[in-house]
Parts: structure tokens; C-alpha cells; sequence
């Protein structure tokens, strides 16, 4: 075993390479969330040919991408517990790992079941690693470059997605669905070789036990949350089965805050909620993950299905508005560790949320250009965003409890993003079958779809400007 890499503590990574570590170790964390947000936002595009290919509508075809993005979220909730037992390098590694490995197989499935499964497999990993880099920041940076880490990070992990819609298009009209699968992968490997020389090795820390009831509780709460969105498309808001169904989603909740309460070693602490700055934070992350996943998963269907463009142009319509948002994010982030966060993060969504009522006025009569005009306003407005909702989450937030503080932030945000994309795909096909047959329902169906997202991101705002700390009134 020679040729393995000799796995060095972390005083000993900072000592062979200096000032540079915190820098290569965020690197290596960013490739592998590279991979994890191509395998949630690539997908999109997809699905128009997916239907086609499997002969499914829209609405069934979407569980390709709530599937996994319920996995997602499902899975982020015992990271925390994993990295005090295996530590962080085991898990990047592993995580990164099934993640390659469930891309390969996701490629060469011939079933939409398979390829359903190996969406929700990818799910599981890429939920394991979403948590990490935050966590890497908090531990690698200290606070007064935690804004500009974030911004670097974010611009190699915006930067691939932005391009991804527009290579997605070009491999999907020339290879097929299939190669979709497979734009994560150069990410898991390069990631892997050099997380296993750049990651140090688990410091062994008291172990806590595994809260097997409390993460049971938020499971069921999550998946409930999902099947209640469903149904409300197979059997309308008022039937027994969706009215059951909510009832008992907000039951879960109402019993894991009792469990939490009295467990010595929860999930997550209800402690981290006594800072009004992160229960506001995970208000505007909830709201937030809904409006972005609802809106990455909308505009290339609007732009296919209503508009009838192909799926490459579908992709290059979003690639301006892309790379802005990679060049915006490291901006931003210099802002955020000068400014106050919460007015960044104000601005911010206020100017994602007009985006939206743009393309809603705009409606069937959209051009081409104003799809793009539209989408750069939007990503100015997220990129504005990213850094400053990331520093505002964990500014206040006890060491002890960063693990819990970043999952629940991920958590949170894949939490709306799931619940956005099947409140989308139902509400569109809603709303096209009472609009009525033909064109112009369709594209008022769109309309519609968009103005939900700009209420969203209203909601967004109101509880940002609620996020200044008890603490600290200036902020």
C-alpha cells in the first residue's frame, strides 16, 4: 500500500504547505460541491427528453428531480452525528465516492425506475457533502475573511452550474439523456485524488449518541411535506388523503420540538433558535431554497415547452446569467465582511424576486434577449445573496454547535428547494388545465408560476429584515 498518500494531521498540512492549506483544503471541498450542485441543477434541462424518451408527463418525470432532491435533504440530517465519528475526511471521501459511482450507474440505466433510484442515490451523497463546505470555512477562516472565503467558494460552485445549463443542452441534443448523468464525475475524481493527500486525518472526540428518534421524526416530516405537494395535484386541496396528509406533516413537527426539548443529545439543539439572527436566517433559507430550485427547474421547461426552443438554446439562455452570478458571488463577499449582511441579503432578494415579476409581465410575449435581461437581473440578485445569508446564518452561532447550525442551513434550504420544484410542476399543469387548452393558457399558466416565485421572495425579505441579532442592534 505504498502508493497510498500518508494521511497527516492538520497541523501537519499547515506546516508542509503553509498559509496555502486553508486554501487547497477549500479547494478540494469545493470540487466535490461542484459535483453534488452539477447532479441537482444539470438535471433540469433533462426533462423535456426524459418524458419524451419514457413516454411520462411532466409531473412524473419531476420525481427524477424532487427524488433526489429529497434524498438530498433527508440525508443531510445526520451529518452532524458522521462527522464526530468518522470525521471529515472519511466522509468527503466516501460520500464523494458513491457519488461518482451512482453518476456511472445512473448513465447506463434503461428503466425510469433506475434511473429514479440512482437519482436518489446521488441524492443520499451529494446530501452528506452539501453541509461541508460551511463548515470548512467556519474552521479554515477566521471571521473577518469568512465573507471572501465564501465568496471564492462560491464562485467555483456557481461558476460550473452556470455553465451547465448550456453544455447540458449541447450533450442532451447530441448523446441524450444518459450523458446528464455523467457531468459530475471529472468533479468526484478530481476531488477524491486530492482529498487524499490535502485532507487531514479524524482527531478521535468524545462520542455522542446517534438520535435515532429525532432524525426519524424530521424524516417523516420531511417526506410527508413532500407527498402533501403531491397529492394536492391527484386529489385536489380539500380531500381527506392531502388534509391528512398536512395534518400529519405539522404533527411531526410539533413532536420532534417536544423530543428536542427533553433528549440530551438531539438532532438538532433547539438552542441554535435562541439567536434571533439564525432563526430568522433559516426563515429566509427555507423561503429562499424554494424560489431558487422552483425558478432553475421553471425557466428551461418554460423556455422548451411554452416557448419551443431546443434544449441548447434552452441552456445558452441561462449561461450569461451564469457567469455573472460567478463573478458577482466573490464580490459580494468582500461586501458581506464589510457591510452588514442583512441589508446585502435584503437587496439581494428584493432584485431575484423582481426578476421574476418581469417574466411574469412579459409572458408569452417574451423575447429571447429579455430572457436573458431578466435571468442576469435575477442572478445579480442571488449572488448578492449567497455570502451574505451564509455569514449572517453562522455569525452568532456557539462553536459547539456549527456541525448542527451548518446542517440545518443546508437542510433548510434543500427542505424549500424540494417542496419549490413539485409546488411548480404541479401548479403549472394546475393552472394550464383551468386556464384551458391551447397557447395562451399555457403561457398564462407560466405567468402565474412566476409571480408565486416573486410572492415567495416578498416572504424572503420580510424575515431577512428581521435578522439583525438581539446582540448586536447596529447590524
Amino acid at each position: 500500500m505504498r502508493w497510498l498518500p500518508q494521511v497527516r494531521t492538520g497541523e501537519e498540512l499547515r506546516a508542509l504547505h503553509g498559509p496555502a492549506f486553508k486554501w487547497l483544503a477549500l479547494t478540494v471541498v469545493g470540487l466535490g460541491t461542484i459535483a453534488a450542485v452539477l447532479a441537482t441543477t444539470s438535471f433540469n434541462v433533462a426533462v423535456p427528453a426524459l418524458g419524451a424518451f419514457f413516454g411520462l408527463g411532466q409531473h412524473q418525470v419531476q420525481w427524477a428531480i424532487t427524488g433526489f432532491m429529497a434524498a438530498l435533504t433527508v440525508a443531510m440530517l445526520p451529518t452532524p452525528w458522521v462527522l464526530d465519528r468518522i470525521g471529515f475526511r472519511r466522509l468527503f471521501l466516501g460520500a464523494n465516492l458513491v457519488l461518482g459511482a451512482s453518476s456511472v450507474a445512473g448513465a447506463l440505466g434503461d428503466s425510469f425506475s433506475f434511473v429514479v433510484a440512482m437519482r436518489i442515490v446521488q441524492g443520499v451523497a451529494a446530501g452528506l457533502l452539501q453541509p461541508l463546505p460551511m463548515l470548512a470555512v467556519m474552521r479554515l477562516f477566521p471571521a473577518g475573511s469568512q465573507g471572501r472565503a465564501h465568496g471564492m467558494l462560491g464562485f467555483g460552485i456557481v461558476l460550473a452550474p452556470a455553465v451547465a445549463p448550456a453544455l447540458a443542452g449541447v450533450l442532451l441534443d447530441r448523446f441524450g439523456w444518459p450523458s446528464i448523468f455523467l457531468m459530475s464525475l471529472p468533479f468526484c475524481v478530481v476531488a477524491g485524488i486530492m482529498g487524499l493527500f490535502l485532507l487531514p486525518r479524524h482527531e478521535p472526540s468524545a462520542p455522542r449518541p446517534f438520535d435515532w428518534l429525532g432524525v426519524a421524526i424530521l424524516c417523516a416530516a420531511s417526506l410527508l411535506a413532500i407527498d402533501f405537494i403531491a397529492s394536492l395535484r391527484g386529489h385536489g386541496l380539500l380531500a381527506a388523503r392531502t388534509l391528512a396528509l398536512l395534518a400529519l406533516s405539522m404533527l411531526c413537527v410539533v413532536a420532534f420540538v417536544r423530543h428536542a426539548r427533553r433528549a440530551a443529545a438531539p438532532i438538532v439543539s433547539l438552542d441554535l433558535f435562541a439567536e434571533r439572527s439564525f432563526a430568522m436566517a433559516a426563515l429566509v433559507t427555507v423561503v429562499y431554497g424554494f424560489g431558487l430550485y422552483a425558478s432553475t427547474y421553471l425557466i428551461p421547461v418554460f423556455l422548451q415547452s411554452a416557448l419551443g426552443y431546443d434544449a441548447t438554446y434552452a441552456g445558452l439562455a441561462l449561461l450569461p446569467s451564469g457567469i455573472l452570478l460567478a463573478v458577482v458571488i466573490p464580490l459580494a463577499g468582500v461586501l458581506t465582511d464589510r457591510h452588514s449582511p442583512r441589508w446585502i441579503t435584503v437587496w439581494g432578494l428584493a432584485l431575484f424576486g423582481l426578476s421574476f415579476v418581469l417574466f411574469a409581465w412579459r409572458g408569452g410575449e417574451i423575447s429571447y434577449a429579455e430572457v436573458i435581461a431578466f435571468s442576469l437581473l435575477g442572478r445579480l440578485g442571488l449572488g448578492l445573496t449567497v455570502p451574505a445569508l451564509m455569514v449572517a446564518t453562522m455569525a452568532h452561532v456557539a462553536p459547539a454547535l456549527m456541525g448542527q447550525a451548518s446542517m440545518v442551513s443546508n437542510y433548510t434550504r434543500q427542505l424549500g428547494g424540494v417542496l419549490g420544484v413539485a409546488v411548480v410542476a404541479v401548479f403549472v399543469e394546475w393552472r394550464a388545465a383551468v386556464e384551458g387548452a391551447g397557447t395562451g393558457g399555457l403561457f398564462q399558466a407560466y405567468a402565474q408560476a412566476f409571480l408565486l416565485l416573486a410572492l415567495s421572495f416578498a416572504v424572503a425579505v420580510a424575515f431577512a429584515m428581521r435578522m439583525r441579532p438581539r446582540t448586536d442592534p447596529m447590524r
